[in-house]
């Protein structure tokens, strides 16, 4: 999987993807076979390879539409008009809903368990993922709204803290298959404390 190719979208083309997720999500990427995620799509094996060379990058596609789903959500109009504490917790609670979900862990499992075999993959999840939302993050920091309030030097390290600190304890329960998805109190109360754990950090002190 070297060159990217073309990749034509015609009407089964939401319905390839959707059925390909669904296999993803419950066989992992190795145990996908094509014959199942074209039965499960109800598509034809030549109409599945019409639209995707490989199995590889029928994920890829797969990885790109839930990362664009999730990018809409936590940065969204809504989230453009909220203070600096709530547009922050707003990116925190959509992140962390995504992160700790069924779907969520299943993606990053499976991009983890194949970078090895397919580094494409794992370059993928990252540049999608975790370096795409690092970056919006960051360029919200230097927005003026952001500026007035927080005192950043470095809004790409900030950025980062603030991806870590979303990826607490909760997230590693949920890795180990020790605790079940989170409820919204839950969420919530992690949004809250890493929120509250960046501000104190960041925030400048209030003049009088």
């Amino acid at each position: 999987m070297n060159a990217e190719p073309q990749i034509k979208k015609g009407r089964k083309y939401d319905q390839v993807i959707a059925g390909a997720r669904e296999v993803f999500m419950r066989e992992g990427f190795e145990g996908a076979s094509v014959d199942v995620i074209a039965r499960d799509s109800g598509v034809s094996k030549a109409t599945l390879y019409s639209y995707f060379p490989d199995k590889q990058h029928l994920f890829l596609a797969v990885l790109r539409m839930e990362c664009d789903i999730q990018e809409r959500a936590s940065m969204d109009i809504e989230f453009e008009q909220k203070s600096v504490a709530d547009g922050l917790y707003h990116i925190a609670s959509h992140m962390l809903a995504f992160l700790l979900s069924d779907a969520g862990l299943a993606i990053f499992r499976v991009c983890v368990a194949e970078a090895q075999r397919f580094p494409e993959l794992g370059c993928a999840f990252y540049e999608t993922g975790p370096k795409t939302a690092m970056a919006q993050l960051a360029s919200y920091l230097e927005s003026p709204k952001a500026r007035a309030e927080l005192d950043i030097d470095d809004t790409r390290k900030a950025a980062d803290l603030f991806m870590q600190l979303l990826r607490g304890d909760l997230m590693l329960r949920r890795l180990m298959g020790v605790a079940q998805v989170p409820d919204e109190a839950a969420i919530h109360q992690a949004a809250t404390d890493a929120v509250q754990n960046f501000l104190a950090r960041y925030r400048r002190p209030a003049t009088i």
